[in-house]
Formats: structure tokens, C-alpha cells, sequence
């Protein structure tokens, strides 16, 4: 893949990252033929991922990686108290900290670039724009000791007067225990579900934010966001590590596309209008659990911000013109040529 006007020199793009869209941008961009260079962004891990079968799909499947994560520890289902009786569902995911999924998928990184044709920017400061962030709420972790030995298998998540709780399994008798909406103690002093079978192991951790989140502008014509730089889920129904996985692919189809001497700005287009749609489902998605979850003035607040952004996106997309591209495998085709 070479750069426009210099069909001797492949293009070259600098990565500013180091997580899952990261370093799938650079085996996508390597395996394109691309020159990529990569400058790592530190920042605390997340201790403990569900990886769910979709996300273990996308990521076999990118890094030819079959048994990726065979041999982790499993949910096998889910109780969930959300708003009415106690329900079990199946529920199939693979347990993972984040750093042993960067330690599984890290690509050789190269030397950063001095002067380079496009830049990723997978990790902020991004060169422009502005954070918005649809609803008000915090999340903390906490390691809890699990007193039910039925937990090591199994996922818990309570809606509770002012937040919620989300217990999963960790290593041996341990766990995670995240709460959004309030300090950990406070959230599990209004729990039925989640309290009786944990038990606190030192403090939490710093809040963070929790509610989901989107930088606009996305692209520019150098540039564009990736992964949780550019969108952020919230964490009761949004799959990260899937999201991130399923941007680089995208970012990737956009940059071969550019290297290939298509439209720039129709590709940067398409990007930020398929970003933009996804963050829009997302957003109603998560307006029905905060709908159900509780009826205090916490809830109501978190599901009128969600429909808000909802609309807000709603409108955005109406002013951009219709997509002109689909992906194929990891290419983006013209939909005229598609159909």
C-alpha cells in the first residue's frame, strides 16, 4: 500500500496506543503492508475483562488465534436482579485481566515516527474536539473474598436503590466487584443479591467514569480516534473489547482504502458516521436497562441523559450524507458496487 503521489514509498502511520484497538490497528495495518510505528500509552490496566463469545470471536479470527484464551477460567451464567424477582441466564464469557489480553495480542512495536502520513490516536490527547458524555455516573472497584463457591462461575449484577453492582469471578475464592452510582459500601448496604456472598478485601479503587462517552470530531485529515479514545460503552450492556476490535477493522478498511488513492474525506466520512450510529445504538440499548433498573430520581436522571444523547445522535446523523461504502472482510467497497 503505497501513499498518494509517492507509489514507491508505502504509507506510513503512527499509533498512539498500546491496547486492543492499538495493537489490532497495527496487525491489520502490517498485514496490509503499511508502515506502522507505534508509541505505547501506559496507563492502570483493568483488572479483571468478561470476554464474551463474540468479542473471542473477532479477536481468533483477526489474529488467526484459535485457541486464544481456550484454558481461561469461564461464566458459565448470570443472576440478575434488575428491577423485579431474582432471574438466572446463561451466560457464556472467558475471564481475562487487560494485561493479559495486551500480553496475548501485543504486536513488535516499532520506533514512533517522526514525520508521519496519518496518525491513530487510540490513546488521548486527541489533536481537537471534546469529550461528550451522556449521563452523570462514576464507577469504583473493589477485590472481594466470594463466600459462595457457586459464584467462581457465575456473573451477578443488582440494581440497587441508588446504582448498581456487577460481581464477577477473579482467581481461586476472589472476585471484582464494580459499583456505579455510589461508593461500594454505600451501593451494598441497599443490596439483597450481591451482599450476602462477598466480602471487601482492602479498599476501591479510583472512581471512573462510566456513563458512555463520544469525541467528536473523530477524524481529521490526518488522523482519526480509535478504540475507547474515540467511543467509551457503558459497562451494563456495552462490549468494549468487541467495539475496539470491530473499530480497528474499520480504521484499517479506511486507511487502505486512502493508501489505495481513494476518497479521503468520503473514507474519514464513513468512519465517523459508522462511529457515530454505533455510539446511537448504544445509547438506546442502555436507555432500557436504566429504564427498568430503578425508580428513584438517580434512575431517571441516568435514562432522560441517555435518550437525550440518544436524539442528539438521531439529529447528528441526519446532517451527514448516507453511507457510501459497506465492509467486506476487511475492506470497505463502494455500496454501488456492493449492491
Amino acid at each position: 500500500m503505497t501513499r498518494p503521489g509517492r507509489p514507491d514509498t508505502p504509507m506510513a502511520v503512527a499509533i498512539r496506543g498500546s491496547g486492543m484497538a492499538a495493537n489490532a490497528c497495527a496487525h491489520l495495518l502490517k498485514g496490509a503492508g503499511l508502515r506502522v510505528g507505534q508509541e505505547p500509552a501506559h496507563r492502570p490496566p483493568v483488572p479483571s475483562l468478561l470476554l464474551s463469545e463474540a468479542a473471542l470471536a473477532l479477536m481468533r479470527d483477526l489474529f488467526a488465534r484459535p485457541d486464544l484464551f481456550a484454558d481461561a477460567p469461564r461464566v458459565r451464567r448470570r443472576l440478575v436482579v434488575w428491577g423485579g424477582a431474582p432471574v438466572t441466564v446463561p451466560h457464556e464469557a472467558a475471564l481475562a485481566s487487560e494485561a493479559m489480553v495486551q500480553a496475548a495480542l501485543a504486536v513488535a512495536e516499532e520506533a514512533p515516527m517522526a514525520a508521519p502520513d496519518f496518525t491513530i490516536h487510540a490513546a488521548p490527547p486527541l489533536p481537537m474536539g471534546e469529550l461528550h458524555v451522556f449521563g452523570e455516573r462514576h464507577a469504583v472497584a473493589a477485590r472481594v473474598r466470594l463466600r459462595d463457591l457457586a459464584c467462581r462461575e457465575e456473573g451477578r449484577v443488582e440494581a440497587v436503590e441508588s446504582g448498581w453492582l456487577f460481581l464477577v469471578p477473579a482467581d481461586g475464592e476472589e472476585g471484582w466487584l464494580l459499583g456505579v452510582g455510589g461508593e461500594i459500601d454505600a451501593l451494598l448496604a441497599q443490596s439483597r443479591l450481591i451482599a450476602p456472598v462477598v466480602d471487601p478485601i482492602g479498599g476501591s479503587s479510583r472512581p471512573f467514569l462510566a456513563a458512555p462517552r463520544l469525541h467528536l470530531p473523530l477524524v481529521g485529515d490526518d488522523w482519526l480516534a480509535c478504540g475507547t479514545a474515540a467511543i467509551g460503552f457503558d459497562p451494563i450492556c456495552g462490549d468494549g473489547t468487541a467495539q475496539s476490535v470491530r473499530e480497528a477493522i474499520l480504521a484499517n478498511a479506511v486507511l487502505t482504502g486512502i493508501a489505495e488513492g481513494g476518497d479521503r474525506g468520503a473514507l474519514l466520512g464513513h468512519y465517523q458516521a459508522m462511529l457515530i450510529a454505533a455510539m446511537r445504538r448504544h445509547l438506546l440499548l442502555c436507555a432500557q436497562f436504566y429504564a427498568d433498573g430503578g425508580q428513584g430520581d438517580w434512575w431517571r436522571a441516568q435514562h432522560e441523559a441517555l435518550m437525550q444523547g440518544h436524539h442528539w445522535c438521531t439529529r447528528l446523523l441526519a446532517t451527514l450524507p448516507e453511507p457510501q461504502y459497506a465492509l467486506h472482510g476487511l475492506r470497505l467497497v463502494p455500496r454501488r458496487a456492493a449492491a
